[in-house]
């Protein structure tokens, strides 16, 4: 005996798509330049002409992809804090733009301190 849903199958196909696209409007990909702050343990987050983007917040949000993140000690980083501090990237990224966070890192890119600073969209750090 076959047992039929008492949904029409078209229902459940168009319900299924709704879903999936209201996934898409939280989220979306691209390329984010700016100021990469890491000011304490466990704190990380890119500054740029839209606001600050959370990355990881101690004891809080972390997004997927942090173990991407390189070590931007050795080079082109100011240190405000023992080994903390910022630098400059390029980091390509899922975003929650609502709540200016990043849920994803697809890459990182660490970029010299003076692309920031003659970025003029900038605050400074």
């Amino acid at each position: 005996m076959v047992r039929r849903s008492s949904m029409p199958l078209r229902l459940c196909f168009g319900v299924a798509i709704a879903f999936v696209l209201s996934l898409g409007v939280a989220q979306a990909s691209e390329r984010r330049c700016g100021w990469y702050q890491n000011p304490t343990p466990g704190n990380h987050w890119l500054v740029d002409r839209d606001g600050t983007w959370t990355m990881m917040a101690q004891g809080g949000h972390e997004a997927r992809g942090m173990n991407l993140m390189p070590d931007f000690t050795t080079r082109d980083w100011v240190r405000t804090n023992g080994y903390y501090g910022y630098g400059c990237a390029c980091i390509a990224v899922d975003v929650d733009r609502k709540s200016m966070l990043v849920t994803r890192i697809l890459a990182v890119e660490q970029l010299p301190l003076a692309r920031c600073r003659q970025d003029s969209a900038l605050p400074r750090p």
